[in-house]
């Protein structure tokens, strides 16, 4: 629709947009230009959503969390404060990889990557926590993690193609097995660490009901189920006690700032993540063998 004077002109002042009239008020725009009136257009709402956290990001703190847990496990064992750190560091590896499910290219080839670097990170991992070439009592994270991702597959999979009344079931199954693989197997966090993938997986969103979710089944896995050294603290005059692995739910805070943005995703910065692992834990190993002479 035009609006235009007898003659065919369009008449003074009007402006189009999408077929929609709009009349400008000059004083409105006056003020505007003069700062009187705040612009509309939103900048930051809130301190949080200032800061956004890239997925490369999130991976970057999290090594860095792991080795000083690391650190206080072999070089600085009286530096309690390290491994408190640490306990944010597997839900932060949990949460990407199922982010990593959702946006990989090549779901086969991620769970080979995962497969290789359990594999390589095995003799490193045994070597720190047990001292020997050969700890079949203690697995590496990763082998966590790869349990999880297969579970999150087999979920993803049956939801799609089954009604909720047959995919509820399933997923409980599926669920159930991988804890029980993962402790059977004795991987790192055991059947805990697992269902801890699987618990970003079923509430895996913003919604308020998913960070709840994320918010209660991280406080029965880490202090429920794991549960392990407890500080006593007194606050208010009150006496209670805080568990050291509960630390765990900290990790939210930076995984709610993550909001889907990739960041520095080049090949090498990619295997430079999966290389950290067995790579640090190996120097560790030797940085304590030569204390130790």
């Amino acid at each position: 629709m035009k609006c235009c004077s007898p003659g065919g002109k369009k008449l003074p002042g009007l402006q189009f947009l999408e077929g929609v009239v709009r009349i400008p008020d000059k004083a409105t725009e006056f003020r505007q230009r003069r700062g009187m009136i705040m612009s509309t257009k939103p900048i930051c709402s809130t301190a949080a959503n200032c800061i956004d956290l890239s997925a490369a990001a999130l991976h970057i703190i999290a090594m860095a969390l792991m080795l000083m847990d690391h650190l206080w496990a072999t070089l600085l064992p009286a530096q309690d404060w390290l491994t408190c750190a640490g306990r944010l560091a597997f839900p932060i590896f949990a949460f990407m990889t199922v982010e990593g499910y959702f946006h990989t290219r090549n779901l086969k080839r991620y769970a080979l990557r995962l497969l290789l670097f359990a594999l390589l990170s095995e003799v490193p991992f045994d070597l720190m926590y047990g001292g020997t070439w050969f700890y079949p009592v203690h697995q590496n994270v990763i082998w966590t993690l790869l349990l999880g991702l297969l579970g999150v597959h087999l979920m993803e999979t049956v939801r799609k193609k089954q009604k909720l009344w047959v995919s509820l079931p399933v997923c409980a199954a599926v669920a159930a097995a991988g804890a029980l693989l993962g402790t059977l197997g004795m991987t790192d966090y055991y059947g805990a660490g697992v269902l801890t993938v699987f618990a970003f997986y079923i509430f895996r969103g913003r919604k308020w009901w998913c960070l709840l979710g994320q918010v209660l089944t991280l406080y029965w896995i880490n202090v429920v189920l794991l549960g392990g050294l407890m500080y006593p603290i007194r606050l208010f005059g009150m006496e209670f006690e805080l568990c050291q692995q509960g630390l765990a739910l900290l990790a939210l805070v930076p995984i709610w700032l993550y909001r889907g943005r990739q960041g520095c995703h080049s090949k090498p910065f990619q295997y430079a993540c999966y290389a950290f692992y067995p790579v640090h834990m190996l120097l560790l190993v030797l940085a304590l063998n030569f204390v130790n002479r």
